[in-house]
């Protein structure tokens, strides 16, 4: 099997002889060229001191409770995993080959490839993380072949589950639990008669004549290897990048999707820091992280090469060109053609939030290279929820655990337009989305009303659910997830209309719906405005008490010696704290069946949109919207439409 896929592909450390020869290999590379590694000269050559090799040394420790390491037995499940992923690539297209009238000897040799890319490939990924793979096929075999055929194949074979096909997806993927192993599985076919076995995607030619489904899923592995190759000390790179992800993730800011960094923006930042410090250990490279891009004068680009001079026509970022790219925010450019911004999502508040967690990072690893604090310190989870005192609860609902899944996927894919709306909003300084969501128990086993499971809780699944239907035949939701997105007002009385933000939103993820035939009965969008004295209703107490946590542990006193609390305040914190006892803000609908404020409610029976407050309908509501019409809330409104922000 070694001859059919090379570990090397598939594993970071599948021998350790084979990684310390690469790296001494890749140092000496480097040695002749580490003061201009990268953009710019390295700020400095500086080599570890004794203190830095003993904070590295504690780094490591630090890290291992949170499950950041795997074991040789997972490593080596997840080697078995590819290797059999792999020999069904093989067989499918043999058969696929041999279907299309090819003779079975030219069958026998044209050959398909599984690659890795991702947080596995860089060889950083957690345990119990999902894998990234491409699989790349000669120019015979279709992608329609690959969701069709391969899809069919995969169906029969008793170690798959959860298998979901995304078609129609940016970047067209299947998805799958292979044996334990969450695998997301891209195609891509090359213009080529037969694929060898350690073929190399790094020539920029390959490219040529493909379509951009294609380019974009060789993108993935192209970069993650260039990546590799543009850091002067790979080992450095992982532990260092290990640390940045987990306090990423601890402090919600790792996502994509939401408008936050994801794993490539997260690896390509590290490895700039590693270019700026060649000779620097990983403790100094997590501190020199901070420093350096709580700094940063965004929206300069940050870029770990010179861009390729390639044209074969594909677009490549490039603002001097592209009038849209100018407004990027905080553009991090991958480094292999076509070169693209990696954070093109990254909206004003998540901006701001994450700027604010790089100050905050740095007040803290200062603390931490003078010896005030541990590493545990750098990856305590602030408690969102006590940030801020207003809040938009998105509440996602359906009748099954498969339309669920679905109807959350998407709904989260649109919140960052929702953010991005709610930012145009002259009374609001920001709208602060939190990256998990929030499962909730049965509705029918809390009275209809959702209450979350604890973070990272499975979506409770009943084998055959049962469809329940309401007195007018409209099937009644079961299934509820949530999002919470934190507001801070301005400081003055305010009269602040978000209906038109919300039908917005509700409209664009009902438009995305209906075009992917997604809707089914039973499937509701609901976004409540919320005061932080009734986030009971939706989250226990156990998730509302949690302080600043490590691993489970509450946060310690701080001693009056550390750096002062003004220092390390949160920009949210002090905005809200200081806000006068006065200032009102006035909801501008209600839902008398709710028990807080509800800014906008859009149900979606039978594939059609009904509307629970009537600003899409362009007439007055049951419940009214009164304030939009200039007449004044009735006295049972009144209470819960109207909220102080002391």
């Amino acid at each position: 099997m070694s001859k059919m896929w090379p570990a090397s592909q598939y594993s970071h450390s599948n021998a350790h002889q084979q990684q310390n020869n690469a790296g001494k290999a890749n140092e000496h590379q480097n040695q002749q060229n580490l003061k201009t590694l990268g953009m710019t000269s390295a700020i400095s050559m500086a080599g570890p001191k004794p203190i830095d090799i003993e904070k590295t040394s504690e780094l490591k420790d630090s890290l291992v409770p949170y499950g950041v390491f795997e074991s040789e037995q997972e490593m080596h499940h997840r080697m078995e995993v590819l290797g059999s992923l792999h020999r069904l690539v093989r067989q499918w297209i043999r058969e696929e080959s041999l279907r299309k009238n090819m003779p079975p000897s030219v069958a026998d040799t044209v050959g398909g490839n599984i690659y890795t890319f991702g947080s596995y490939r860089l060889g950083v990924h957690h345990r119990g993380a999902d894998i990234d793979a491409l699989c790349v096929a000669p120019r015979h075999i279709d992608r329609t072949d690959y969701f069709a055929s391969f899809y069919e194949l995969l169906k029969t074979q008793p170690q798959v589950k959860d298998l979901r096909a995304v078609e129609d997806a940016f970047v067209p993927v299947i998805k799958m639990n292979f044996d334990g192993i969450e695998i997301d599985l891209l195609f891509a076919r090359l213009a080529l008669k037969e694929i060898p076995d350690s073929f190399d995607l790094r020539d920029d030619m390959l490219l040529k004549n493909l379509d951009q489904k294609c380019v974009r899923s060789l993108n993935g592995c192209r970069v993650t290897d260039e990546i590799l190759r543009l850091v002067p000390n790979i080992n450095n790179f992982r532990l260092t990048l290990r640390a940045i992800k987990l306090w990423a993730k601890r402090h919600g800011i790792y996502s994509n999707t939401l408008g936050y960094l994801g794993g490539v923006s997260w690896a390509m930042l590290v490895a700039r820091t590693c270019q700026l410090y060649p000779n620097a250990m990983p403790a100094t490279l997590v501190h020199k992280f901070f420093l350096v891009f709580s700094q940063w004068k965004w929206p300069q680009p940050v870029l770990l090469k010179q861009p390729d001079s390639v044209n074969l026509g594909f677009p490549v970022w490039d603002p001097r060109v592209n009038i849209s790219d100018r407004f990027h925010l905080m553009p991090i450019i991958t480094p292999a053609y076509p070169q693209q911004n990696s954070t093109f999502n990254v909206c004003a508040s998540t901006r701001t939030v994450i700027m604010e967690e790089f100050r905050l990072g740095l007040a803290i690893t200062d603390e931490i290279m003078m010896g005030k604090c541990g590493w545990e310190r750098l990856f305590e989870a602030p408690n969102f929820f006590s940030r801020y005192k207003h809040f938009i609860v998105l509440l996602a609902s359906s009748a099954s655990p498969d339309d669920q899944l679905q109807w959350c996927g998407l709904i989260e894919s649109k919140i960052r337009h929702l953010i991005t709306t709610l930012e145009r909003n002259s009374y609001i300084t920001i709208a602060h989305v939190n990256p998990e969501c929030y499962n909730s128990v049965p509705l029918n086993t809390n009275n209809g009303q959702p209450l979350a499971l604890p973070p990272g809780a499975p979506m409770p699944t009943d084998p055959a659910p049962e469809v329940k239907k309401n007195e007018n035949g409209e099937v009644i939701a079961n299934y509820c997830s949530m999002w919470f997105i934190g507001l801070v007002f301005e400081k003055t009385n305010l009269n602040v209309d978000l209906t038109h933000d919300i039908v917005s939103f509700t409209k664009t993820v009902n438009y995305q719906a209906e075009n992917t035939n997604m809707l089914r009965e039973g499937m509701t969008i609901e976004a409540r405005h919320v005061r932080r004295k009734q986030l009971h209703q939706y989250l226990s107490g156990s998730l509302l008490k949690r302080e600043r946590t490590t691993s489970g542990t509450k946060r310690r006193q701080e001693p009056q010696t550390v750096v002062s609390n003004k220092k390390i305040k949160r920009l949210s914190e002090s905005s809200v704290s200081n806000a006068p006892s006065t200032d009102e803000v006035s909801v501008l609908s209600y839902n008398e069946d709710s028990n807080s404020s509800n800014m906008y409610e859009v149900n979606i029976q039978n594939g059609a949109a009904v509307a629970g407050v009537a600003a899409v309908a362009g007439v007055a509501g049951v419940a009214g919207v009164a304030a939009v019409a200039g007449v004044a809330p009735s006295a049972e409104a009144s209470t819960s439409s109207s909220i102080a922000c002391t």
